[in-house]
């Protein structure tokens, strides 16, 4: 995360840094459910919370504060991620259709950056993202059946066609080292010595 935050502009940083930070706080919610229902409750805390204007939402959580600064407006958005990670909740085994679910949701936020543009520009982000969401995803699946599904599901895009819009480099990166670590067997993003050239291939060359 800090890597592509590291290759964004600044007037994109701090929006993008919120949306990574709401994902890994919601992430480690669902990480620490073993009770489903307990997990969908500390889910729709979060969604009742955007769901509210920022003036009636509690002070003092540092991610929630910064959403009612730098995501005013576009908390739909973020209430899609939070929609994403509870599939993982609700469901029993992951199919093609949940993983499809999951990774457009998680997804969204990132797309919703770029949706003033145009709409290839949104779509070319929300490909990428989706595409980290599942092999980020995929290095946390016990199930070797789960993990071979969902590293399926994300090599199934054609990725080189559609250039990335102007700003988005830092998520060009993560897109490159998702497929390396989808195409490794679900390996984490920055293992082994080769990520930091993938990296800077992407960040350079746009491949």
């Amino acid at each position: 995360m800090q890597l592509a935050l590291a290759h964004t502009p600044a007037g994109l940083r701090a929006p993008l840094r919120v949306a990574f930070e709401l994902d890994q706080r919601i992430a480690r919610i669902v990480a620490a459910t073993s009770e489903p229902m307990l997990g969908q409750m500390r889910l729709a805390w979060w969604r009742d919370m955007l769901g509210k204007p920022g003036h009636e939402r509690p002070t003092g959580d540092a991610v929630l504060d910064a959403i009612g600064v730098f995501w005013q407006g576009r908390e739909d958005a973020l209430v899609r991620l939070v929609d994403g990670w509870e599939v993982l909740i609700a469901s029993d085994t992951l199919n093609p259709d949940e993983l499809e679910k999951f990774s457009q949701a998680r997804a969204a936020p990132y797309a919703a950056l770029f949706d003033d543009r145009a709409t290839k520009a949104a779509d070319r982000v929300r490909l990428a993202m989706s595409t980290f969401a599942i092999a980020d995803l995929a290095t946390g699946l016990s199930s070797p059946e789960e993990r071979e599904r969902a590293i399926a599901f994300g090599l199934r895009e054609k990725h080189s066609t559609g250039a990335f819009p102007r700003g988005a480099k830092g998520l060009r990166i993560l897109e490159a080292l998702a497929l390396r670590a989808l195409k490794r067997g679900g390996r984490p993003l920055m293992e082994g010595r080769g990520a930091g050239l993938v990296a800077a291939r992407a960040a350079f060359f746009g491949r």
